[in-house]
């Protein structure tokens, strides 16, 4: 059974990104879906808890890290519920230039992987 993916990213910055991400969800023999519930609200505390009840319905957040992530309040919020409910999630480097800032929120041992079909796969399966 495919795993529910919930993606995390700077929607001011990295919208083309998650566009990236959800065609490589329709690959053939693709071991997860995307839940492609992007907020695009305000962050107030309706907000949060919508993007609570998303997360808390799947297996994994995909977090996209760009070159403006450390500013996007929405992505810190994500990661902190993600981290409150138990959620696995990984940072995935979106531009393949460098660049790539991890979240305000996220730990200091995590890792910022580079993209590949490969690396996804594995990363969604839990090897992190």
């Amino acid at each position: 059974m495919a795993k529910r993916v919930y993606i995390s990213f700077d929607y001011d910055h990295d919208d083309d990104l998650k566009t990236l991400l959800l065609g490589q969800a329709k690959n053939p023999g693709s071991p997860f879906e995307i839940a492609d519930w992007s907020i695009k609200e305000p962050v107030t505390s309706n907000w949060k808890e919508t993007a609570r009840t998303r997360i808390r319905a799947v297996d994994v957040v995909a977090v996209i890290c760009g070159n403006y992530t450390h500013t996007a309040t929405g992505v810190a919020a994500e990661v902190s519920i993600a981290q409150q409910e138990n959620i696995p999630y990984f940072l995935l480097a979106g531009r393949s230039s460098g660049g790539n800032k991890k979240p305000t929120t996220a730990k200091t041992g995590d890792t910022i992987y580079k993209w590949t079909w490969e690396n996804l796969k594995k990363l969604v399966g839990g090897a992190r």
